[in-house]
């Protein structure tokens, strides 16, 4: 059943989070011993009629799909095994239920055969409905099986149209399974609703939304992420976090493990530089019986103990693990030798045993740190607001302010003239 959770990500679904770039500690590295399978990518493409829309660069959407495919086709490393998966390709009605199971493997994920690849995404056409849901459910079973790495990427130009199988929810599921799997999503059209659902699926896998109106950025996305696929994963290193920030261990990019009581708060800290990101998410494993209603919480705050961000998971007891994560996008400072800041990541629960459970040890706990080069564009940050839109509205407050002073001079100056007169 899928599970109501503001943000959730399984436990495995980190492990994926972390293959995508994170530089690992060399301790992490010396441990790791078991052979990792091929790493696999599933790209979930978007051929519902709205793709016909022609608004990237003088073309339509479909004919901007196409070529970013052929390019990141052409681009796949060896070792990644991809496949291409549609969804609104091939029913044209007005049948909600059958266009709402719209959804086909167009090129089966393994050894990549790069002109059957392209041969087949250059038969669509744009026709039905957007079942992003279901398309997402069948993508994970396109990548079942094996250790690997193991991503879907989605590229969509509109909300799903199959509600109420809610698309983030399905990734919630997804990622509660605990299979390694991160969904990375790219949304064609720059909607609020849009950019809100695309958010929400990412972030509950660990993974990243971009908005993209070229065609040179979708396909340069798209290659990135295939290319971050084919990194290995890597066994998590034991941290023991603290009580409060001041003593509590600084964390660099990695996946950590750790334990924490019921009702316990840990501390952990990162350093990010200006024009950096911290992308951080943390599982709270419930690993005996405990009462229902339950949450996790990771909380970004100063080392003075303002909190800068937040991400909250809720549970009934549907699931055995909890997670949630958060991002912080430091600003670029205009001073080179602008030093670090560091922050206090702060993981609390609120987890109640059942009556007669043991309450030592504490839940199992794993957080993936991951800090990287801040976003190029306001649209590479999930539900952050305005971003780095904030310029454009200093310009438009400003715009408006001269606009009514002179209007108003202009104003006063008509009336000192028809009283001359």
């Amino acid at each position: 059943m899928i599970t109501r959770q503001r943000l959730a990500a399984g436990v495995c679904a980190l492990l994926a989070a972390l293959a995508a770039g994170i530089a690992v500690p060399a301790d992490a590295l010396a441990d790791e011993t078991t052979a990792q399978d091929a790493p696999k990518v599933d790209l979930v493409l978007d051929v519902s009629g709205s793709m016909r829309t022609r608004d990237i660069d003088g073309g339509s959407r479909m004919a901007a799909a196409k070529q970013a495919f052929d390019e990141v086709v052409d681009a796949t490393p060896q070792e990644v095994r991809l496949g291409i998966r549609t969804l609104g390709a091939n029913y044209p009605g007005n049948d909600r239920k059958t266009g709402c199971k719209d959804t086909a493997q167009l090129y089966p994920v393994g050894p990549l055969n790069r002109t059957q690849a392209k041969t087949a995404v250059a038969t669509l056409q744009p026709t039905g409905w957007t079942p992003i849901g279901p398309a997402l459910q069948k993508a994970a079973e396109d990548l079942a099986g094996g250790n690997g790495t193991r991503r879907i990427v989605l590229i969509t130009d509109g909300e799903d149209t199959c509600a109420p199988l809610d698309p983030c929810e399905v990734a919630r599921e997804i990622a509660a399974k605990g299979i390694g799997l991160t969904i990375d999503t790219l949304g064609l059209v720059p909607d609020a609703k849009l950019n809100k659902q695309l958010s929400c699926i990412a972030e509950a896998t660990g993974g990243t939304y971009t908005s993209v109106q070229h065609k040179r950025e979708l396909s340069g996305k798209v290659n990135q992420l295939v290319d971050r696929t084919a990194d290995k994963v890597v066994t998590p290193v034991a941290v023991d976090g603290s009580d409060q920030c001041a003593t509590a261990p600084t964390l660099k990019s990695g996946l950590y493990t750790d334990r924490e009581e019921f009702g316990q708060h840990r501390f952990y800290r990162a350093d990010v530089k200006p024009g950096q990101e911290l992308r951080a998410s943390v599982s709270v494993s419930d690993d005996r019986q405990v009462n229902p209603d339950y949450g996790v919480t990771l909380r970004a705050v100063t080392l003075h103990g303002r909190e800068i961000v937040r991400g909250e998971a809720t549970g009934t007891g549907r699931t055995d693990v909890l997670s949630t994560g958060l991002r912080y996008p430091k600003p670029v400072s205009d001073d080179e030798n602008a030093p670090a800041e560091t922050v206090c990541l702060q993981v609390a629960n609120s987890f109640s045993p059942a009556a007669g459970v043991k309450t030592t040890p504490g839940l199992p706990l794993e957080m993936t740190v991951d800090v990287v080069a801040g976003p190029d564009k306001a649209g590479d940050v999930a539900s952050f607001g305005l971003g780095r839109g904030w310029w454009l509205l200093g310009a438009l407050v400003l715009t408006g302010f001269l606009a009514g002073l002179v209007w108003g001079w202009v104003s006063r100056w008509r009336v000192a003239v028809w009283r001359t007169n």
